[in-house]
């Protein structure tokens, strides 16, 4: 069996790394002709286009490795069943399950190495991408976040959200300064949350603050909601603030701690949390759902149909994800339910295969 083990290994992370380059490839060509436009009216140099992609690189990699790993096993096994190769082992005796060992191994070895990958890698790579689209692209100079704080600078204004949430568009303890030709602070206004209409802002539960000429001194005024007119948007907001893919594991969950302990909604962010850690067991799970497929024998015209079997599970598969996700971010599921269930889901029906196959 070490022999057929090693084939089986050899030929896995084979088609593994063509499906990986493919993909990456048309990924990427897609992505340039499409943001290319942007890159020519901003007169980025074509170096730092170049860096952008490259940086797009390892989230695109973290995002379609377990497709890949679902395609290889479907078209090494597929082959292997063109071939009668697969016939001619269960006649001498192998079991499925030590057909699939190679299979579980290379997802498991996958998985963890998914992880650590999205972990340490994929955030710091995808926080550069985000800098060069933001700041030389779209010319954002004067934009600064840092953790969940976000300030905006404009001539005469500065804005600072100390939260904002994706989900809702909505920030979150916001305070607006403004000053004169001299720099001088002649208005303050301090808010709770705010909420866009139309082309302004209306800030609730707000504090004003403005400078009297004369004596120097300021009035203060609170107001149950006040309309403003500050120099950004909600999509400003949902492209400065710091996404959780900008963030390992560590790091959102030092976060979403720090921003529940600050009284701010996090639910989103937990959700993800749990998503970064339910995400990578996908590659395993769909390493044997492969397996379970190919085995039953179903496969027999070869690689087409491993292919077009492979982008059918993958795509029920992210739909399904999406749609649970979405559902945690809306409070309708428990996060750790929203993040786990598609997972548990697609395991059960890999295991049925397997028992049918065998």
């Amino acid at each position: 069996m070490n022999i057929i083990h090693r084939y089986q290994r050899r030929e896995i992370l084979q088609y593994m790394g063509i499906v990986l380059v493919v993909v990456v490839s048309i990924y990427i060509c897609v992505d340039f002709f499409e943001k290319i436009d942007n890159f020519m009216s901003a007169g980025v140099p074509l170096s730092r286009v170049g860096w952008f992609f490259f940086y797009n690189i390892p989230f695109i990699v973290a995002q379609i490795l377990p497709v890949c790993v679902l395609l290889a096993v479907l078209i090494t096994f597929g082959l292997m069943t063109k071939h009668n190769e697969i016939l001619a082992l269960r006649s001498a005796g192998v079991s499925v399950y030590a057909l699939l060992r190679p299979a579980l191994i290379i997802g498991i070895l996958t998985t963890i190495f998914l992880f650590f990958f999205s972990e340490w890698v994929a955030p710091v790579a995808t926080q550069k991408a985000n800098d060069i689209w933001l700041r030389e692209v779209k010319k954002k100079a004067a934009v600064v976040s840092r953790e969940k704080d976000i300030w905006f600078k404009d001539q005469q204004m500065i804005t600072y959200i100390r939260y904002y949430n994706h989900a809702h568009k909505t920030p979150y303890g916001l305070t607006l300064y403004y000053f004169d030709d001299d720099f001088r602070l002649v208005r303050r206004v301090d808010a709770k949350r705010g909420e866009f209409q139309g082309d302004r802002w209306l800030l609730y539960n707000a504090m004003e603050q403005v400078r009297v000429p004369d004596t120097g001194e300021y009035n203060v005024i609170f107001h149950q909601a006040l309309f403003t007119t500050p120099d950004f948007q909600p999509d400003d907001l949902t492209t400065v603030a710091r996404t959780s893919e900008e963030m390992g594991f560590q790091e959102l969950l030092a976060y979403v701690k720090k921003v529940e302990a600050e009284g701010y909604d996090a639910t989103v962010y937990r959700v993800d949390l749990h998503g970064k850690a339910a995400f990578p067991f996908i590659c395993t799970i769909l390493s044997i759902l492969g397996a379970g497929i190919a085995l039953r024998g179903n496969l027999k015209e070869g690689m087409p149909v491993s292919i077009a079997y492979g982008l059918a599970v993958a795509f029920v598969y992210w739909i399904f994800y999406s749609f649970c996700l979405s559902l945690g971010y809306g409070e309708m599921l428990p996060p750790v339910v929203a993040a786990w269930t598609a997972n548990v889901i697609f395991f059960c029906f890999g295991v049925i295969l397997l028992l049918n196959a065998e």
